[in-house]
C-alpha cells in the first residue's frame, strides 16, 4: 500500500513482522527527543507515527519540527519497558541509516504536532489564524480525522445508491437566476456585456429536467451557493447529496434516504435502527419549538393558553402562553435567572418569565405575584413539575413564543450535559405547511414571489392530496408532500414531492404573485420542458457539511471543510473576496450600458 518513489511502507505499516529488515519511510518530523548522544525522531504521515533512532549526532542535528524527510533504516524491536501502547508502532522502531531531508520547514505559528493530542498544553490559536494557515491546521490529528471520515461518508452514500440503480450525473454550476429562496451569487458574462450567469443554489430545476429526461434515478455531491447574510456557522458555498427519483411518492423517496443515512452512519462507526421515527411540523413545533427537534432529551413544551385564558396578569393575556420545566432549577440563584433575561433578550424577546417551586411546594418569582389564586394552586400540575423545579414561559404570537422556548429547552439541556455528541437521535419532520408568510419576522429566507406568501420549501413544491383542488383558496392552511430529517437539532436534509402537473403549478405561481410572464423569464425552460411528458417525480438533499459535522462531534462546520470562509464570508487563507483592478472590471462587462451601445 505505501510503496512509492520516497518508501516502501508508511509509518504505521511498520510492524513486528518488519524487525531486521530494511525499511524506507517519508513524512514530517512531529517531534524530536535527545538522550545523550542518541536522536528520537517522531516521523509523521497520513497513517501516524513511527519512532526513529538516529546514533549520529551531525545527521540529527539540523533536523527541526515539520521537516519533511526521507529515512532508510532497520527496524527493530523497542527495548523492553520502552514500548508505547498509544501507537499502533509501539512496539518497534527504525534505526536510522540514511536521513534526506527533502524539505525544510520555518517555525511554525502554531503547534500542530501530534503529541499535544492528549497533553494539558494543547491550545490552538483563534480561529483566524487557524483558516489563514489552514495547509498546517489540516496536518492535526483531529483534522486529519475529520476529513477523512468526510471520504468515507461520500463512498459510503455512492455505494448505497450504486445498490439502487442510481446515475451520478454532474450539473452546470453557471446557470440562469431562479428563486429558490435565498440571494443569488451572480457572474457577468464576459463575452455577452450586460449579461449574467447565476452560481446555483441547488441543482434544483435541472435535477427535475433530468427526470423529464427518463433518468429516473439521480445523485450528485453538488456544490450550492447563496449570498445570504452572515453567520458564525454559514458558509456562502457548501455542498449536497442531492437526490431524484421518477415514478415514486414520499414514503419511496424517505425508505431509499433512509438505507443512504444508515450507511452513511456505518461508515463512521455508528448504527442508525430502522424506520426512522416520524413527526408533524405541527407536533413539532408545539411539543419541541422548532421544526428541527433535538429529541435526544425530553422535556416537552406545555401549552397553558387555555390555562391562563382568564388570567389578570397582563403579559400571558396573549393568543399563546406556553412554558418550559427547569428540573431542579428552583435552586440557582438570582444572578443566574437575570443572566437567563439576558439571554432571552439576545434572541430578540423582550424577557423570560420564571417560577420556582421551592422544596417545601410554595412558589416563588416574579411571576408568581400576578397570578390569581386559581392558578398558582394548580400550575404545578398543568406544567408536570415537581418541588425544586423550575419554570420558564413565553407569551405572544404561536411562533414566536415557541421558538423561543423550544431554544429554552435546548440551553437546559446544554446546562444539564445532557447533549452528547456520539448520540444520535434522528427523525423525520413530515407534513409541513405549503406556503408560509412573507413577511415572518423570525424568518430570513428571502421570499420567492410577489404575494404576502412564500414557499415553504420551494415553488414547485406538491401540494398534499388532501389540498389539491384548494390549496389557493386556503394558503394559510394548505399542507404540502415534503419532509425533513432531523438529528439532534439540526436539519440535515430535505426534499418533497414535486409538481409535474403546469396546471397545479400555474396555480401555486399565482398563490406566490409570480405572473405567466415572470414564470417564463425566470425558468420557463422548465415549465416547457413539463409539456413533453414530465413523470411524477421526488426527491431530497442531504446536507453534507451539517451532516459530517455531526458524525465528528466538531462544534462547527468549518471544522469538516478542507478550506472553509470565516463567518464573514471572507477567505482568511487566500483574502477572497477582494477587489479587481480597472482592467478586469473592464473587460468582464459589468458596468456595461445598453444605451450607450446604441449610441
Amino acid at each position: 500500500m505505501g510503496q512509492s518513489a520516497y518508501r516502501t511502507h508508511y509509518a504505521t505499516e511498520v510492524t513486528e513482522a518488519e524487525i531486521g529488515k530494511d525499511v524506507t519511510v517519508s513524512g514530517w518530523v512531529d517531534r524530536r527527543r535527545d538522550h545523550g548522544g542518541v536522536a528520537f525522531i517522531d516521523l509523521r504521515d497520513q497513517t501516524g507515527l513511527v519512532q526513529i533512532v538516529i546514533y549520529d549526532e551531525e545527521i540529527a542535528r539540523p533536523l527541526r519540527s515539520e521537516f519533511v524527510v526521507e529515512i532508510k533504516g532497520e527496524v527493530r524491536a523497542r527495548p523492553d519497558g520502552n514500548e508505547n501502547t498509544h501507537l499502533t508502532t509501539g512496539k518497534i522502531e527504525i534505526v536510522a541509516r540514511d536521513v534526506t531531508i527533502l524539505a525544510k520547514s520555518d517555525a511554525l505559528p502554531f503547534q500542530v504536532s501530534t503529541a499535544l493530542e492528549n497533553e494539558s498544553e494543547n491550545k490552538l490559536p483563534g480561529e483566524d489564524t487557524r483558516l489563514k494557515y489552514r495547509y498546517l491546521d489540516l496536518r492535526r490529528p483531529a483534522m486529519q480525522r475529520t476529513i477523512r471520515m468526510r471520504a468515507k461518508m461520500s463512498k459510503a452514500a455512492r455505494e448505497a445508491l450504486d445498490e439502487m440503480d442510481f446515475c451520478e450525473i454532474e450539473t452546470p454550476t453557471l446557470i440562469k437566476s431562479t428563486p429558490e429562496g435565498a440571494r443569488d451569487f451572480l457572474v457577468p458574462a464576459r463575452l455577452i456585456p450586460g449579461s449574467w450567469y447565476a452560481l446555483p443554489q441547488s441543482p434544483q430545476l435541472l435535477k427535475q429536467l433530468l427526470m423529464v429526461s427518463g433518468f429516473e434515478k439521480y445523485y450528485q455531491l453538488a456544490r450550492c451557493y447563496r449570498d445570504e447574510d452572515f453567520r458564525a456557522d454559514r458558509q456562502p458555498e457548501f455542498t449536497q447529496l442531492d437526490i431524484e427519483m421518477s415514478f415514486v411518492d414520499q414514503e419511496d423517496v424517505m425508505a431509499m434516504a433512509e438505507k443512504v443515512i444508515a450507511n452513511i452512519w456505518k461508515s463512521a462507526g455508528f448504527e442508525v435502527k430502522l424506520p426512522i421515527p416520524r413527526i408533524s411540523w405541527t407536533d413539532a413545533m408545539n411539543k419541541y419549538g422548532s421544526d428541527k427537534p433535538d429529541l435526544r432529551f425530553g422535556n416537552q413544551i406545555v401549552e397553558l393558553t387555555d390555562y391562563f385564558k382568564n388570567t389578570p396578569f397582563r403579559v400571558f393575556q396573549n393568543p399563546y402562553v406556553g412554558a418550559v420545566v427547569y428540573k431542579g432549577g428552583a435552586s440557582l440563584p438570582r444572578r443566574q435567572f437575570d443572566a437567563w433575561q439576558e439571554w432571552a433578550k439576545q434572541r430578540g424577546a423582550k424577557g423570560l418569565a420564571y417560577v420556582q417551586f421551592e422544596e417545601d411546594g410554595n412558589l416563588k418569582g416574579p411571576v408568581a405575584k400576578n397570578l390569581s389564586d386559581e392558578e398558582r394552586n394548580g400550575l404545578k400540575e398543568a406544567v408536570h413539575a415537581e418541588n425544586g423545579d423550575a419554570v420558564f414561559f413565553a407569551a405572544g404570537r404561536r411562533e414566536t413564543s415557541q421558538l423561543l422556548l423550544g431554544a429554552v429547552r435546548v440551553e437546559i439541556a446544554r446546562r444539564q450535559g445532557l447533549l452528547k455528541p456520539d448520540e444520535f437521535a434522528l427523525t423525520w419532520v413530515v407534513d409541513f405547511p405549503l406556503f408560509k408568510q412573507a413577511d415572518d419576522p423570525d424568518d430570513d429566507d428571502v421570499a420567492v414571489g410577489h404575494s404576502k406568501w412564500t414557499s415553504m420549501h420551494h415553488p414547485f413544491t406538491m401540494p398534499s392530496a388532501d389540498w389539491i383542488d384548494n390549496f389557493d383558496q386556503d394558503p394559510e392552511h394548505a399542507m404540502s408532500d415534503s419532509y425533513d430529517i432531523v438529528c439532534n437539532g439540526e436539519e440535515i436534509g430535505g426534499g418533497s414531492v414535486r409538481i409535474h402537473r403546469d396546471d397545479i403549478q400555474n396555480r401555486v405561481l399565482k398563490v406566490l404573485g409570480i405572473t405567466p410572464e415572470e414564470a417564463q423569464e425566470k425558468f420557463g425552460f422548465l415549465l416547457d420542458a413539463f409539456k413533453f411528458g414530465a413523470p411524477p417525480h421526488a426527491g431530497i438533499a442531504l446536507g453534507w457539511d451539517r451532516t459530517a459535522q455531526l458524525l465528528a462531534g466538531v462544534g462547527s462546520i468549518r471544522d469538516v471543510i478542507a478550506f472553509p470562509k470565516l463567518g464573514s464570508g471572507q477567505d482568511a487563507l487566500t483574502g477572497a473576496p477582494a477587489p479587481i483592478t480597472d482592467a478586469q472590471r473592464a473587460e468582464t462587462g459589468v458596468d456595461y450600458d445598453p444605451d450607450e451601445d446604441e449610441d
